[in-house]
C-alpha cells in the first residue's frame, strides 16, 4: 500500500505543531512561576518549584484527572445508547458487577476465581523460574554475557508480536506444538477452541514472557550480596541449600517484595496474552481484565465498566497493602 506524502506531510506538521505548542505552554508556565516564585515571593526553593511544575502538571491531566473521570462514570448509567443523555444512578454499577452477568453468561466472581488462579500459577513460575536462572547465571561461567542476553530476549520482544507468534503454534492443524505430538505419536489438543488447554496455552505464554524480568531483578539482587555472609555461613558448616534459606532469600526479600507485586499487578492485568490467545472469545478462559475491555468495548456499558475497573483496583491495592504487611519487606532485611 502506497503512503501518500501529502498525507505524510500533513501528519508530521501536526506532531510539529503539537510539540511547540507544548514548548511554548511550559515556557509560559515556567516564565510565570518566575515571576510568582522568584520576582515576587522570592523563595529559597523557588527553582525546585520550576522545574517540577510541569511534571506534576502533567501527570494532574494524564492520570488524576481521567480517573477523577471515571470515577463520576461509574455512578451513571451511561452506555452506547445513553451516550450524550446519561444519568446519575449511585452505586447501581457497583452492585451489578457482583450481581449480574459481566459478560453473556459469566458472573463476576468465577470470573475473580480464575484471576487468582491465573495469577497465582504465572507467579509461582516466575518467581522460582526468575530465582533459578539467576542463582545459575550469577555463577562463574564460560559466555554468561551470552546467556544473559538470551534470557532476556522473550521479555525484551513486542509483547503483541510475540503473542501472536505463539498463537500460531497453537493452531490446531499447522501448529508446531500439535505437529510435534503427532510425530511421537500422541493426539493433537485443541489450544484455541477447548477452555482447559486454551487456559494452559495462555498460562504457557505468560510464563515464557514473564520469567525474564525476574530473572534480570534477582540477578540485580544477587550480584548486591556481599560474599562475607556465605563466607560465614560456610564456616558454620551451613550447606548450600541452607545458606540459600538462610542468607540469600532474606536479604533478597527487600527487592523480591517490589518484584512480586509488580508482577502480580502486571499478570492480573495482563491484557495481551489472555485477549489473543483467546482467539474465539471463550468466556472459560476470560479473565477480569478481559471481561472489562468487553463490557467497555463490545457490549459498549461504559458506566458498568468503569465500576468495573475501580473494583479491579481495589482488589489489587488490597493485595500490595496485605502483602506489603505481611513480608514486612520495606523494613529491611535481616539474616537470620
Amino acid at each position: 500500500m502506497l503512503i501518500n506524502p501529502e498525507v505524510m506531510l500533513n501528519s508530521f506538521k501536526e506532531v510539529i505543531l503539537t510539540v511547540l505548542t507544548v514548548l511554548a505552554a511550559i515556557a509560559a508556565l515556567e516564565g510565570l512561576l518566575y515571576l510568582i516564585f522568584v520576582r515576587w515571593l522570592k523563595l529559597k526553593n523557588a527553582i525546585v518549584i520550576m522545574l517540577i511544575s510541569p511534571a506534576v502538571i502533567g501527570l494532574l491531566i494524564l492520570q488524576v484527572f481521567p480517573l477523577l473521570w471515571e470515577a463520576r462514570l461509574s455512578f451513571t448509567n451511561m452506555s452506547l445508547k445513553h451516550f450524550f443523555n446519561f444519568d446519575f444512578i449511585g452505586l447501581k454499577n457497583y452492585i451489578r458487577v457482583f450481581t449480574e452477568p459481566v459478560l453473556k453468561q459469566v458472573t463476576f466472581f468465577p470470573l475473580l476465581a480464575r484471576t487468582i488462579l491465573w495469577t497465582a500459577v504465572n507467579i509461582i513460575f516466575h518467581v522460582v523460574g526468575g530465582m533459578s536462572l539467576a542463582l545459575l547465571l550469577n555463577r562463574e561461567m564460560k559466555l554468561r554475557g551470552l546467556y544473559r542476553m538470551l534470557i532476556i530476549i522473550p521479555w525484551a520482544l513486542p509483547q503483541v508480536v510475540a503473542v501472536l507468534a505463539w498463537r500460531g503454534e497453537f493452531n490446531f492443524e499447522y501448529g508446531w506444538i500439535n505437529l510435534v505430538l503427532q510425530r511421537i505419536g500422541l493426539t493433537p489438543i485443541p489450544w484455541l477452541t477447548s477452555p482447559v488447554p486454551n487456559f494452559i496455552a495462555m498460562c504457557m505464554v505468560n510464563i515464557w514472557l514473564g520469567i525474564p524480568f525476574m530473572t534480570v531483578i534477582f540477578l540485580g539482587g544477587l550480584q548486591s550480596i556481599s560474599g562475607e555472609f556465605y563466607d560465614a555461613a560456610e564456616i558454620d558448616g551451613a550447606s548450600k541449600w541452607q545458606s540459600f534459606w538462610s542468607v540469600t532469600l532474606p536479604l533478597m526479600q527487600p527487592i523480591m517484595a517490589p518484584a512480586v507485586i509488580l508482577g502480580t499487578v502486571w499478570t492480573f492485568n495482563t491484557f495481551n496474552v489472555s485477549f489473543f490467545i483467546n482467539q474465539f472469545e471463550l468466556e472459560t478462559s476470560d479473565i477480569l481484565v478481559t471481561a472489562l475491555f468487553r463490557a467497555a468495548f463490545q457490549y459498549n456499558r461504559y458506566g458498568f465498566a468503569a465500576a468495573f475497573a475501580f473494583i479491579i483496583f481495589f482488589i489489587l491495592l488490597a493485595y500490595s497493602v496485605f502483602y506489603v504487611k505481611t513480608t514486612k519487606a520495606v523494613e529491611g532485611a535481616e539474616v537470620r
